[in-house]
């Protein structure tokens, strides 16, 4: 089999290995949910509950803050008992509404009827009325993807099931166990759009999930699997596409669809589906529980709002004392330093470090080795953004294509003087975009 890939990347020991044979098992409904207003990329959400309401599970709590955004909704029946600032899995504090269970699930109006009579409008009208937004990434309100401008017409989709982060196997698990569902979101995706082709990509070390989607399309003429090679960061968006179609997507703030694509996750093509055919809004998600440290690694769906705390109880806590918790994956999840952050829409792990693989490193000189350069998937110079960034050379970071960086983390993880290459970058292209508003 030959696999397709990238130019630049790395491989990391993937580390699949303590949970990629554990099943999605259902995670009870918690007692109490934290639910944030910004679990996506846009405008957060603005509530319409007050403290002390009782509200139904699916029920709308909070209505989007504008075209690029998305409505949150409770995700079990209770009562709103707080709306204020709560720890965010971004590692930051952010406002959310928690509600505190009262009753067993009383849900809100489901429906299960022909979607496929569905226009392409209504269908998206549904998506974005359930709240569906990306899954794998930084979370794109996914009705807005799929309402490119006019004159940008769209010809393929591609499904995103590399999961190419370390330790993380939730959408492995998914492919597996919810295939002909994740099926039936992309043929949605591709009516909406009106794409006439469609691939799904899988890495290398999913065998069993490249067999199992291939059997499943090998009577359709328009959708193929492809199998991709085992590298980092083979699920970035331009990496895939280039991948899958050797379609190059243009630097400087080129997006997929000016040529004529559009990337969505395994997971969000599940939650598509059942946006459309049940009109069941986004509220559970599967996550990844791992880490050498944690007793029994698990893949949980569980409700949107669940405690991380309450996630690794479930898995038996932990057999060594915890030195960083990640939220995500290790190379671009975030550290955070507490575990009563909530499960949002874009959490795919939750990863327990112990002292021998957390340890941390001073900065050293650099050496002009020029391995950041050979693994960056973008071709960028990322120790000469970094210098610049330095002494404020924002014109030198903006020419050297500090924008362009995916922070994929490659850069970093190969240098030897341990320079934190991809916080400098950060801080440059935050600097550059308040500079160009």
């Amino acid at each position: 089999m030959g696999f397709m890939t990238f130019p630049g990347g790395i491989h990391p020991d993937d580390n699949k290995r303590y949970s990629k044979d554990a099943k999605i098992e259902l995670y009870p409904q918690p007692d109490k949910v934290v639910i944030p207003l910004n679990q996506h990329i846009g405008a957060p959400a603005k509530t319409i509950v007050k403290v002390g309401e009782t509200v139904k599970t699916g029920q709308v709590i909070a209505e989007a803050g504008g075209f690029v955004s998305i409505p949150m909704h409770s995700s079990i029946t209770g009562k709103v008992s707080k709306i204020g600032r709560f720890p965010h899995p971004s590692g930051s504090m952010q406002m959310a509404v928690e509600i505190t269970k009262t009753d067993a699930d009383n849900w809100v109006d489901l429906v299960d009827d022909d979607y496929q009579t569905l226009t392409p409008d209504e269908m998206k009208e549904r998506i974005r009325s359930a709240g569906v937004c990306g899954m794998g990434g930084a979370g794109f309100p996914t009705a807005v993807k799929l309402s490119p401008p006019k004159g940008k017409d769209i010809d393929t989709i591609i499904i995103n099931g590399v999961e190419c982060e370390p330790y993380l196997t939730a959408d492995h698990r998914l492919m597996l166990e919810k295939s002909e569902d994740i099926l039936n979101g992309l043929k949605i995706f591709m009516k909406i759009a009106g794409a006439k082709q469609a691939y799904i990509g899988i890495e290398a070390n999913k065998p069993d999930a490249i067999d199992k989607m291939k059997n499943l399309v090998k009577s359709e003429t328009n959708i193929g699997v492809v199998a991709l090679k085992l590298k980092y960061p083979q699920g970035a968006e331009k990496q895939l596409i280039y991948a899958c179609t050797k379609r190059r997507v243009p630097n400087k703030g080129g997006l997929p669809l000016e040529i004529g694509v559009i990337v969505q996750n395994v997971g969000t093509a599940l939650a598509a589906y059942e946006a459309v055919r049940y009109k069941k809004p986004l509220i559970d998600r599967v996550v990844t529980i791992s880490g050498k440290i944690v007793q029994h690694p698990k893949n949980l769906q569980v409700r949107i709002g669940t405690q991380f705390s309450d996630l690794l109880e479930c898995c038996g806590d932990t057999t060594a004392e915890i030195s960083k918790i990640i939220s995500g994956g290790p190379m671009m999840g975030f550290a955070i330093s507490t575990l009563m952050a909530p499960v949002t829409k874009t959490s795919s792990g939750l990863i327990l470090l112990g002292k021998k693989e957390s340890r941390t490193y001073e900065e050293q000189t650099c050496i002009r080795c020029c391995r950041c350069v050979d693994v960056c998937p973008m071709n960028l110079l990322p120790s000469k953004i970094a210098i610049d960034v330095k002494y404020e050379d924002w014109d030198g970071a903006d020419e050297a294509g500090a924008s362009d960086c995916i922070k994929c983390g490659c850069c970093a993880y190969v240098c030897p003087a341990q320079i934190r290459l991809i916080q400098w970058i950060d801080i440059g292209k935050n600097k550059l975009t308040e500079m160009k508003k």
